[in-house]
């Protein structure tokens, strides 16, 4: 492919792009495919000799667009939300046109001052502490894992990066509802699932700051050294915000690392109303929250702050020669060192074309409407006695479950509500999630798509009634 090729072709998807994010609604929501129907579509061997564009595009829309889960579409309440937008778009554009390795300072300055002024910006906004400095990872995973590397070293004078492990015996500790890469991000730092500790919650799903700091004395008192503690805001199942600040106590008094996870919710700071989320911030040792998800900023983009870091680069900094330049020692930030990849994408680009072109009110104003349409679904949900809501509805999530008050038995109750969820997300128009809370298999429904309207939340919440009134006449007969 040549550039008057490329030019052509270029032009061509973007058209399509656009139509495609204008008609999305033609799409089932969720994949209709079976399994392998994809994969048995797909030529067993790769072409010897090149193939026209023209054919390659053809096969995607007709082999790949079919089993695409299509994210972006309004009708998407699953999950959290992967936003995107226009402007974020473009930006991606750019970013893979230049093709840039944002990894130190020298092959992309302004790539490394954009990313340094971007966290800036989001601290403003966000009402996020001013002592903290902040780096773009890919996602919250690698932000929690470089959170729990980070005091591991931090609390061993770094030497376990030296030495490896010598008989340490390190306890992490977080609530039953936190997200599973924090297990994940036990394992891959060496330090054993069987040290980490699920904390209880309590009757709003966040963790208990006395049940906390029974556990690490417990651990004390055993001969164990207690290294992190996690403080979700927003847990992935319900959204429910442990107790920041009371954690943050606990742990500066038994000298305990807090990482505060607000994945999904953080976005919500960006309203004045909502900043109470924030309280006891100060006090955590690192931050992160992902304007991929609610801040139309599309995959992968993630900010993660950290108190100290020197303690994050002493953790992570390694110079061979080849990476030596002329720079290094003066007033530049070198990303490579702030966390796992040395190869970085020139992520900052996305957030400032987002946060220039919405401007912060129209980032409020979507947020708001979220959490607005949430909140008046909750209202209708909780008005009807064949329905209940099994957690607070404090942003734009809604977990509930169909219930008629004739049945009583758990397990049926629990097949009832995924059969409504299965033969929703079946028809292709719209897609949920559940989770369970207390043993109730649970309906999740999110408000967070970039263009999602009350339309499609009306549309969705008909859906679900038209389900269950099928259930109600088959527990008659």
């Amino acid at each position: 492919m040549n550039n008057q090729d490329f030019r052509k072709h270029a032009h061509e998807l973007v058209d399509w792009m656009a139509d495609y994010l204008e008609n999305i609604e033609q799409y089932p929501v969720k994949s209709q495919v079976k399994p392998r129907e994809v994969f048995n579509q797909i030529a067993e061997n790769p072409p010897a000799k090149g193939e026209p564009f023209a054919d390659i595009f053809k096969d995607f829309q007709e082999k790949i667009i079919p089993g695409m889960t299509h994210w972006q579409h309004p009708s998407f309440f699953a999950y959290f939300p992967a936003n995107s937008s226009f402007p974020s778009l473009l930006a991606e554009m750019l970013m893979s046109t230049m093709g840039a390795q944002c990894m130190i300072w020298e092959t992309s300055p302004a790539a490394a001052e954009l990313e340094e002024r971007m966290m800036e910006w989001l601290k403003q906004i966000m009402g996020i502490p001013t002592h903290f400095e902040g780096v773009i990872q890919d996602t919250a995973s690698t932000a929690t894992l470089c959170a729990i590397l980070t005091a591991r070293e931090y609390y061993t004078d770094y030497q376990i990066n030296i030495r490896g492990f010598q008989n340490e015996k390190f306890t992490v500790y977080c609530s039953s509802q936190t997200h599973s890469s924090i297990d994940k991000a036990v394992k891959i730092a060496g330090l054993g699932s069987m040290y980490l500790r699920k904390v209880a919650v309590d009757d709003k799903f966040a963790l208990k700051p006395e049940a906390l700091e029974e556990a690490i004395l417990k651990d004390i008192q055993q001969g164990y050294t207690p290294l992190c503690a996690i403080a979700a805001v927003g847990t992935t199942s319900s959204t429910a915000v442990d107790p920041v600040k009371a954690m943050g106590e606990i742990c500066k008094k038994y000298r305990v690392w807090l990482h505060v996870d607000a994945a999904y919710v953080g976005t919500a700071a960006l309203l004045p109303e909502k900043r109470w989320m924030n309280e006891g911030l100060e006090l955590a040792d690192s931050y992160v929250f992902n304007p991929h998800k609610w801040m139309f900023t599309n995959f992968d983009c993630t900010a993660y702050y950290v108190k100290s870091k020197e303690a994050l680069i002493r953790t992570f900094e390694i110079m061979p020669e080849y990476l030596k330049t002329k720079s290094d020692g003066q007033q530049v930030n070198n990303y490579r060192d702030w966390g796992v990849p040395l190869g970085r994408r020139f992520r900052a680009l996305k957030l400032w074309f987002v946060m220039r072109s919405f401007g912060v009110e129209g980032l409020q104003t979507k947020i708001k409407n979220h959490i607005r349409m949430a909140t008046d679904l909750a209202k209708v949900i909780r008005k009807r006695r064949d329905f209940e809501i099994l957690a607070p509805v404090d942003f734009n999530l809604i977990c509930f479950r169909y219930h008629p008050k004739s049945v009583k038995d758990e397990a049926l109750l629990n097949e009832m509500n995924a059969r409504i969820l299965h033969h929703i997300n079946d028809s292709g128009k719209a897609y949920l999630t559940h989770t369970k809370l207390n043993g109730k298999y649970t309906l999740r429904l999110v408000i967070g798509q970039t263009n999602v309207t009350q339309k499609q939340v009306d549309d969705v919440w008909s859906l679900i009634l038209e389900e269950a009134e099928k259930l109600q006449t088959e527990v008659k007969k």
